[in-house]
């Protein structure tokens, strides 16, 4: 019975043109308190957290970095020793050995082929597609770092029988002990490096 009596007054004070009261209108979706907006800067915890975590770009330079050091310190390892010895005739030294030479010669073109993609990434960060355009590196850069692979273990491979017929006491010997583990180190960095090449290759195939 309020509720139509409220009606009444309304009507009849429309018909006079008054206004109706804010006490006996019923609340509607036009005069309801419009809702609040959101901050834009309610999310910006999450976007900084987002912005701060390193791309796959930095993961790829800090990896060519990786291997342009690791390949130079095998190749500097074999260069620097003195003449030595082994136990069936003499090296003078890594050069008058085939498998010590084609170990110097894999870390020598390693060193090269990182130091052109660490190049090739610092390129990309400022002038991005210059030097090479983004799918021709792409795929470059997947079938050269297997092949890169490839040419370190093959060269770790056959240096390991030249460092079992040295004298251990000789600083060739460690030289070589060294240049293999750094070859190998190498070797896994550019493995790493061929698995991001190739995740890049298939998501630029595939979107």
């Amino acid at each position: 019975m309020k509720e139509e009596g409220n009606v009444m007054v309304i009507a009849q004070r429309m018909i006079s043109g008054a206004s109706p009261s804010p006490s006996l209108t019923p609340h509607s979706p036009a005069t309801q308190p419009p809702l609040p907006t959101p901050s834009p800067y309610s999310f910006s915890v999450a976007s900084t957290r987002l912005r701060s975590r390193p791309s796959i770009y930095a993961y790829d330079l800090a990896l060519r970095s990786l291997a342009l050091l690791f390949s130079f310190i095998s190749a500097l390892s074999l260069a620097v020793p003195s003449p030595t010895r082994t136990k069936r005739g003499t090296i003078s030294k890594f050069c008058d050995n085939s498998q010590l030479t084609y170990c110097f010669t894999v870390s020598i073109l390693v060193f090269i082929y990182s130091a052109f993609q660490l190049f090739k990434r610092v390129c990309d960060i400022a002038y991005r597609g210059v030097l090479i355009s983004d799918m021709t590196s792409d795929y470059l850069s997947f079938i050269l770092d297997q092949l890169t692979g490839y040419l370190l273990v093959s060269s770790s491979s056959v240096t390991i029988p030249v460092i079992q017929q040295m004298d251990s006491q000789t600083p060739l010997w460690k030289a070589a002990i060294l240049a293999v583990c750094m070859s190998f180190t190498a070797f896994m960095v550019l493995a790493v490096s061929a698995l991001l090449s190739g995740y890049k290759l298939c998501k630029r195939i595939i979107w």
